[in-house]
């Protein structure tokens, strides 16, 4: 799964040893979403993946994710651990166009130029001020 927002919190990096023997690290970040209602998703790092993919924060990118589930003492713990994150140059993170109409009193968008001619616009007759033709009771 992908998600694309902006590194809001970089954590400090955790690592030990395994009962095995290895050695471990984790990396973890807080990325913000770009949607018009942001949400907050912590997501790691781990392993060699902690040195390959260094953020900072600020940087936009997209991340590509997997969900993990476990078991610990009857509790169920979930983690977001990323695989790839790619960098997204910051001057585009604004370039998306907003998923809603523009506002009252806005500059309605040109048509686009597809070769077929606009239909005409619609005659409607002149708004009466009242006076005979008015059946309204108030």
């Amino acid at each position: 799964m992908d998600i694309k927002g902006k590194i809001i919190q970089k954590m400090e990096p955790v690592g030990g040893v395994s009962k095995a023997g290895n050695q471990w690290k984790k990396q973890e970040y807080v990325l913000e979403t770009l949607d018009s209602y942001p949400k907050k998703v912590k997501f790691d790092f781990f392993g060699d993946r902690a040195d390959q993919y260094p953020l900072e924060v600020g940087d936009i990118i997209t991340l590509s994710y997997d969900i993990e589930s476990r078991e610990f003492n009857g509790r169920w713990y979930t983690d977001i651990r990323g695989f790839k994150a790619m960098k997204e140059d910051p001057a585009m993170a604004g370039a998306v166009p907003p998923a809603y109409p523009p506002a009252a009193g806005a500059p309605a968008p040109a048509p686009a130029q597809s070769g077929v001619p606009a239909p005409p616009p619609v005659d409607h007759p002149p708004f009466d001020q009242g006076g005979v033709g008015d059946d309204l009771p108030f």
